[in-house]
């Protein structure tokens, strides 16, 4: 029997996110680590309230980029191969999303120190979606009904069939 076409899960988006915390040289370069890694532009964020890490609203502080489609998945086995394929439960939520923390960005396979650049640390965040999902996206009546959402069940299956990860606890 034929599986719903309707439920299989893809990956959406992969965000990968650096977060410096001040202004300055040292957002330029790990703008340019970004740019480097992924072959993609690179956006600064900003802070959004007031004092946030003592910078004033409206101030960049990180960058980040987002990948979709053939990007994303090449991004994410590489980044899955420098966490020697283990993920731990805490990383997935309730809405079928996953997030890696890098402590340096040399252990991804095949990035090299740069004496320039230096070494930075990123979180790179994954978002699961199936057939349909773009109603969240839409102005009016945005709900996913209860039965088309993605559980940290079904997330979890997904990630160890694909990308062949032992989740631990």
């Amino acid at each position: 029997m034929k599986e719903n076409p309707m439920r299989e899960i893809g990956i959406e988006k992969v965000t990968i996110n650096i977060c410096i915390g001040e202004s300055g040289e040292k957002l330029e370069r790990a703008k340019k680590l970004l740019e480097s890694l992924t072959g993609k532009n690179a956006v600064k964020t900003k802070t959004k309230k007031r004092s946030t890490f003592g910078v004033q609203k409206g101030r960049p502080i990180g960058v980040k980029v987002t990948l979709r489609k053939k990007n994303a998945a090449d991004f994410l086995k590489k980044i899955i191969d420098s966490k020697e394929r283990k993920l731990n439960i805490k990383c997935f939520d309730g809405n079928g999303n996953f997030s890696i923390g890098i402590h340096e960005h040399i252990d991804i396979p095949g990035i090299r120190y740069d004496p320039k650049i230096g070494i930075f640390g990123m979180d790179v965040c994954v978002t699961l979606g199936r057939p349909g999902f773009r109603i969240k996206r839409r102005k009016i009546s945005k709900s996913v009904g209860k039965s088309h959402r993605i559980s940290k069940e079904e997330s979890m299956d997904f990630v160890k069939k694909k990308f062949e990860i032992e989740v631990i606890k």
